[in-house]
């Protein structure tokens, strides 16, 4: 199944921090669990990190890379009709990188590894 990882779940997974819910370790240790990562993501943490909001153990880029590589992470590029989609959402939430994200899982048919129930508001399936 594929799986599309919210940022801080990103961040968790790769930390394996306690934060992580139960259903989401769950689903992110099933060898069946294809997790992808929004290029939106990679994007946020940048702006973050480049801000001092956001502190890692390692570059940004390495970090990606073993998600990538160590993690089978795939990555979901922002897609014409990603960035569409995000006009016909509700204004439930304000954060453009969320609004992104379910405008991907929702066009992608993909459920959302998150924490942030915001999500179910759009009618995004939610995993955590």
């Amino acid at each position: 199944m594929r799986v599309l990882l919210d940022t801080h779940a990103f961040l968790w997974t790769a930390a394996d921090a306690p934060e992580l819910g139960r259903e989401a370790r769950r689903c992110w240790l099933d060898p069946a669990t294809c997790p992808l990562l929004s290029v939106a993501s990679v994007w946020e943490m940048a702006i973050k990190a480049g801000l001092g909001k956001l502190r890692l153990d390692m570059p940004l880029d390495e970090l990606v890379a073993q998600g990538i590589e160590g993690q089978g992470i795939a990555l979901l590029p922002i897609d014409l009709s990603h960035a569409l989609a995000v006009r016909t959402l509700p204004l439930h939430h304000r954060d453009p990188f969320d609004r992104l994200l379910a405008a991907q899982a929702l066009a992608e048919k993909v459920p959302i590894l998150s924490a942030d129930d915001t999500f179910d508001r759009y009618g995004v399936k939610r995993i955590w």
